[in-house]
């Protein structure tokens, strides 16, 4: 017996029930196990299933997915439909489906939109490349369930991609601080624009001690020495490692009997040249120290201070040059001199003098000519060009080049 001609869809009942019935039915036959129906059966079930579900609504193509999202094995036509639908009706299988591969997810966030894109930034066990695809929609809250999702694996490239997009949108700040993949790199160039509590995250986990180091290239200063401090790039490194931290032949240059001279010298008003004379003195370069200076949170000037060996008396006559508030207008200590002398006590000199010196590494000795024009044309899409501390300043100093 031949069947009836076919019912134009606009005719066909709404709620046909030999419709939901072999959707079911399909939808079974597709979940059988391997031993009941082998691959090309499955396959062309599931283009059948496929042609269904097009014109099914909403809420049987929900019941379908559900129904599909715990098989280990799904119809590629099958996964890409369903995974392409409404938000309600893909999220069985985005969270749920082991069955999805990497290809499937990131055509899914590559094909359909940003409701998606949480559900799959949220899914367990996400792995670099798909990370890495979520990420560079640069959609921030997106890229915020990533960073919350601990079973999330990210690229160093990918979390250096964050970093960058932290600068504007400061909310990826702290759950950026938590993940496991940020390293010193990235958190020392994100303290710039950090709120306070987050600035506090970055000095407790980041500002590591450089005794291991200092014990390892002990002997090395000596022969460097003899050298005549000839090699370039072992200067610059024994530089960041050594215990000492002012420079000593600034010292004999400066107008100011020392460091603390210079300091004093602020308290009577400070000038460009005294940012850039305490910078020499302390060992950084200028635009280190105007960096520091210019700091509107101020823990900066506390690490500097602390590096360096300032007293406490010494970071207040520089907060005070600088002319920043001691106290609120109810006679109570200010909250921002507040915090920044608690920065002051809580580092040890070592930790301080490797943040500082990381700060100088990357705010000036790294600036070439190639990244001070990658800086001032905002070139941030050529960063995968530079080291990490020409990263580092690119992202510092881009607001400030920029304009």
């Amino acid at each position: 017996m031949s069947l009836p001609a076919a019912i134009p869809a606009e005719d066909a009942p709404q709620a046909s029930k030999a419709r939901q019935i072999l959707l079911r039915r399909l939808a079974d036959v597709v979940c059988l196990p391997a031993s009941r129906i082998n691959a090309f059966e499955r396959a062309v079930t599931g283009d059948l299933l496929v042609e269904m579900l097009r014109l099914a609504p909403v809420e049987e193509r929900g019941r379908v997915a559900a129904r599909l999202a715990p098989l280990a094995e799904l119809p590629n036509s099958l996964t890409r439909l369903l995974l392409r639908d409404e938000p309600s009706v893909a999220a069985p299988l985005i969270e749920q489906c082991a069955a999805l591969s990497d290809v499937d997810l990131i055509g899914c966030a590559r094909d359909a939109e940003i409701e998606h894109r949480l559900l799959i930034a949220q899914r367990r066990g996400l792995s670099e490349v798909v990370t890495e695809t979520l990420l560079s929609f640069g959609e921030d809250a997106v890229i915020e369930a990533v960073l919350k999702n601990n079973s999330a694996r990210l690229s160093q490239g990918a979390v250096e991609g964050v970093v960058a997009l932290s600068r504007q949108s400061k909310g990826l700040c702290a759950p950026l601080l938590r993940r496991p993949e940020l390293r010193p790199s990235g958190a020392y160039v994100m303290f710039w624009w950090c709120e306070a509590e987050e600035r506090r995250a970055v000095l407790q986990r980041f500002a590591v001690s450089r005794e291991v180091l200092q014990e390892s290239v002990e002997d090395v200063f000596a022969l460097a020495a003899a050298e005549g401090w000839s090699d370039p790039v072992s200067r610059k490194a024994l530089q960041f490692i050594e215990r000492r931290q002012r420079n000593r032949a600034a010292i004999d240059k400066s107008p100011y009997s020392g460091l603390e001279a210079a300091v004093a010298a602020a308290a009577e008003g400070m000038t460009r040249e005294l940012v850039s004379e305490i910078g020499y003195l302390s060992g950084i370069k200028p635009l280190t120290s105007a960096k520091i200076m210019g700091d509107a949170g101020g823990e900066s000037l506390a690490i500097l201070c602390k590096a360096t060996g300032l007293s406490r008396l010494d970071l207040q006559t520089l907060w005070r040059a600088m002319r920043r508030p001691e106290l609120t207008a109810d006679g109570e200590v200010h909250p921002d001199w507040e915090r920044v002398q608690i920065t002051y006590e809580m580092l040890a000199v070592d930790r301080a003098q490797t943040v500082l010196r990381y700060w100088n590494w990357s705010l000036s000795s790294a600036l070439t000519p190639a990244l001070l024009r990658a800086i001032r044309e905002g070139e941030e899409e050529m960063i995968d060009e530079y080291s990490a501390p020409e990263r580092a300043a690119m992202l510092a100093l881009a607001e400030n080049f920029g304009r």
